[in-house]
């Protein structure tokens, strides 16, 4: 018979092992390249509430170029999915910092030739917000604001995948 008593650490018949509850050892001192600080967390998160209205232009323009209704749709609400995070961003440093963010200075709109060209660049959007969104995640104390920031990045992971079937259903 096999007994459940482990002192120090817990192996199974399979080999799986498990350290004991606190025990990290050297992995405490590991530190991953998109290691955050608190400041530069909340620096991005200005940035990327900064950089929103530009994407939402940016998103306007592809939604009147979109070939059909269903398309325009599918843009419409991943624009619509930014605007929220605009907000959880603006609400997150504001509490964050006890300061609003700045307002942005008003560019243009990065332009495009086709429909395909703004669909790739918005795929290419929303897979670089996710690594920048993955690194605000990680300068975030343990909490509400790391969980939202987490949801955000999963959005951007699930826009992403929206406009590569775009992208896959207007290649000729």
């Amino acid at each position: 018979m096999f007994t459940a008593y482990y002192p120090q650490a817990v192996y199974f018949p399979q080999g799986a092992y498990f350290p004991p509850a606190g025990d990290y050892g050297y992995r405490a001192t590991f530190t991953p390249v998109w290691a955050t600080s608190f400041a530069e967390a909340t620096e991005m998160i200005k940035e990327a509430v900064q950089g929103e209205r530009n994407d939402e232009l940016f998103y306007d323009q592809l939604i009147r170029m979109a070939p059909d209704r269903a398309q325009a749709d599918l843009i419409a609400s991943i624009r619509d999915d930014e605007r929220q995070h605009n907000r959880m961003f603006r609400e997150m440093y504001a509490i964050l910092t006890g300061r609003q963010v700045p307002p942005a200075a008003n560019e243009p709109p990065e332009r495009f030739g086709t429909y395909a060209e703004g669909l790739e660049k918005a795929l290419m959007g929303e897979l670089a917000a996710v690594e920048n969104y993955r690194r605000i995640w990680f300068g975030l104390p343990p909490g509400i604001y790391r969980d939202t920031a987490y949801g955000i990045i999963l959005d951007e992971q699930k826009h992403a995948d929206k406009y590569n079937y775009l992208l896959g259903k207007n290649r000729t």
